[in-house]
């Protein structure tokens, strides 16, 4: 297996679309191997019916995630500087998990993954984004931390 850390923050603006499909695909394929959460810039979304669906594809469930921001995550007691890797996957939250580094040591990632909402006529379309910021999501996963562990996938 890759270098897993042991504990992973995925981010992004509103904590409904990109990061929540990071959150559940990294405990889908990795299983207890590593702490894993996931924070938004903002929290004034739910998470996003089209991500729900295209997880649910790969087997994920994320009808039960509530969306975060960093704000709420330290209000309700998160540590934030105890995360070995923060993964940004916009350049909102590559800006905000920069900003934690001034007062922590992490380590921060940028993985630039399609933003899908908005995209797409009709739902069939908007699902083909969706599935698209999904995958990339997987391949840059795989990638990194290598194939899924038995307890996993």
């Amino acid at each position: 297996m890759a270098d897993l850390p042991h504990s992973v923050l995925f981010c992004c603006d509103h904590n409904a679309v990109r990061s929540p499909m990071a959150e559940g695909m990294m405990k889908k394929f990795y299983g207890q191997a590593a702490y894993v959460q996931s924070a938004g810039v903002y929290n004034d979304m739910e998470v996003d019916g089209f991500s729900v669906a295209v997880c649910a594809e790969l087997g994920i469930e994320l009808e039960r995630h509530r969306s975060r921001s960093f704000d709420e995550m330290e209000e309700w007691g998160d540590d934030l500087s105890g995360f070995d890797l923060v993964v940004a996957l916009s350049p909102a939250s590559q800006r905000r998990a920069l900003e934690l580094t001034r007062f922590f040591h992490l380590d921060v990632e940028y993985w630039p993954i399609l933003d899908p909402t908005g995209l797409g006529e009709g739902r069939e379309a908007k699902l083909a984004s969706y599935r698209e910021a999904r995958d990339q999501i997987k391949a840059r996963m795989l990638a990194r931390f290598g194939p899924p562990t038995e307890d996993g996938a």
